[in-house]
């Protein structure tokens, strides 16, 4: 039997993928964080299904539970929030299970980031401002930081920053930004991107202290830099009249004309 880890999104229930959704409708066990992921998606598991919130377990109990589970010959629905491949803790989890012999897959979920973005109704790359996206965080009680992968060298970049798990260090985040960014750069603070008590701050990084001061201490994206607040942007060459491409060849004489 196999355990299917899962990318549950970033909180509406129906921004779940349709094999996510169909996976956890035929597994009749099925393991959430549930302090993170929707009960709405619990509805999708099958009558009868053993259901199990793993927040207030330890990883030794999760994998317990999975191997249970696994002995009964019950495939497992494994939720996690946002998308696997980035804070996850799915790596720790698959460590275990390869050491066991215990067949799984992974189904990816829209990730926070993806969400927070729809929420400001913004393109986070933008020509000739910002082309490349960071996804970063700080360091916690849960995990520390590689040496080098700090803000202030991604700052130095001037790339637009999601940083995520990071609003209770919001002083150290303007504190080592500004310098790279200066004090008018715009932030954007997304509180549990598309639930329903969604809470969006705009500010910059000189005023966003004081914006977020009453905000929440947890499950928020800090999104920083040019591309959120930016209007006077080059538009894309893909889509100028003049551009030569193979789906929409400029002349005649285009190298593109008659191919598939």
């Amino acid at each position: 039997m196999t355990v299917h880890f899962i990318g549950a999104g970033p909180g509406a229930p129906d921004l779940i993928t349709l094999r996510g959704r169909d996976l956890i409708a035929r597994c009749p066990v099925c393991l959430h964080a549930g302090s993170l992921v929707p009960a709405a998606l619990l509805d999708h598991c099958p009558p009868g299904a053993r259901i199990v919130n793993t927040a207030p377990l330890t990883l030794d109990e999760i994998i317990a539970t999975i191997s249970e589970a696994h002995d009964a010959g019950h495939d497992i629905a494994r939720l996690h929030s946002g998308d696997l491949s980035i804070w996850s803790a799915m790596g720790e989890q698959v460590r275990r299970l390869k050491a066991l012999g215990i067949p799984y897959t992974v189904t990816p979920g829209v990730p926070s980031f993806a969400a927070a973005a729809a929420a400001l109704e913004a393109e986070l790359t933008l020509p000739e401002i910002g082309q490349s996206l960071i996804l970063t965080r700080t360091a916690g009680r849960a995990s520390s930081m590689p040496p080098g992968e700090s803000l202030t060298a991604f700052g130095a970049t001037g790339a637009t920053l999601a940083i995520h798990l990071s609003i209770h260090n919001l002083a150290g985040v303007v504190a080592d930004l500004i310098p790279h960014y200066g004090g008018a750069c715009p932030v954007a603070i997304v509180w549990r991107a598309s639930w329903p008590d969604q809470q969006i701050v705009r500010a910059t990084l000189a005023t966003v202290e004081g914006a977020a001061a009453d905000g929440p201490e947890r499950t928020a994206l800090i999104l920083i830099g040019p591309v959120l607040d930016n209007a006077d942007f080059a538009e894309s060459s893909l889509y100028a009249p003049g551009y030569d491409r193979r789906f929409r060849p400029s002349s005649a004489d285009s190298p593109f004309v008659g191919k598939p």
